[in-house]
């Protein structure tokens, strides 16, 4: 499920840290802690699934839309000029639940920022959005960065690779895979996936835990994409994010619809 809030500067503040998604994804833990303490610690320390081992969170929420803001650059701000902003999260949680979760959101109240920079807001508003009509052959936008990251026995730190390194979509299949295996009891349909990023890509990335000792940058690649996979694999990608750390706002995608009307036709 994809829903879209609408929220409404309550105060005067208008500047926002560049790197604004760490504290999303903050907020959307506190509020998911408001209705589940258990269920939200068990969520933010080892993820979701059947796997004790592998990190795997349920949600992934897009770009602020707050229109064109003034750059600071120097000092790393945006300067909010509009009163309402929107933002989507997806949730890859049963239809059962998608009611209950939409009601956590309704009219929060919550502070955007660090201790220097930051604005307040209040939700205005929660819509759900329509699923896309889903088929094995998918073409899509990146909106946020898709994070592949390898690292060897010899890497200090882990090297976050771009599209043409020769290990990128293999490392990116077995990802898709395995947070599959890791959240659902269903078996896949036997149906190899074959992914096929555009050439023309952009690297990007923010900072996350910041202001934290653990404060890190982390950087991906924005770029349009095709997948050939299961119907639930898609479902899978569109309602959590496609890349690694996506609860953090890596790999939220839209679907390209001038190339799937084509396929569709």
């Amino acid at each position: 499920m994809r829903i879209k809030l609408t929220l409404n500067r309550t105060t005067k503040q208008r500047m926002l840290p560049m790197d604004y998604q760490y504290f999303i994804s903050a907020w959307i833990y506190k509020v998911l802690k408001q209705a589940d303490a258990e269920f939200a610690e068990f969520l933010h320390e080892k993820g979701y699934g059947n796997s004790d081992t592998k990190l795997y969170k349920l949600f992934c929420f897009s770009r602020l839309n707050f229109g064109k803001p003034i750059l600071h650059n120097e000092q790393k701000l945006f300067e909010i000029k509009t009163q309402e902003v929107e933002l989507q999260i997806g949730f890859d949680v049963p239809e059962a639940a998608s009611n209950f979760v939409r009601g956590l959101f309704m009219q929060q109240e919550f502070y955007l920022g660090n201790k220097f920079n930051g604005i307040d807001f209040t939700v205005t508003k929660v819509e759900s959005l329509a699923e896309p009509e889903f088929t094995k052959t998918m073409n899509y936008r990146l909106q946020t960065p898709w994070v592949v990251s390898y690292r060897t026995p010899e890497d200090k730190y882990a090297q976050y690779l771009k599209p043409e390194h020769e290990l990128f979509q293999e490392l990116s299949i077995k990802h898709l895979l395995e947070k599959y295996k890791n959240t659902k009891t269903e078996i896949l349909p036997e149906l190899p996936l074959d992914f096929k990023p555009e050439s023309q890509y952009k690297r990007g990335g923010f900072l996350v835990k910041n202001g934290t000792g653990k404060q890190t940058r982390v950087v991906g690649n924005m770029f349009d994409f095709t997948l050939n996979a299961p119907v639930e694999i898609h479902k899978m990608l569109w309602n959590a994010g496609v890349s690694e750390k996506s609860s953090s706002g890596f790999g939220w995608c839209e679907i390209r619809q001038d190339l799937q009307d084509e396929i569709n036709i």
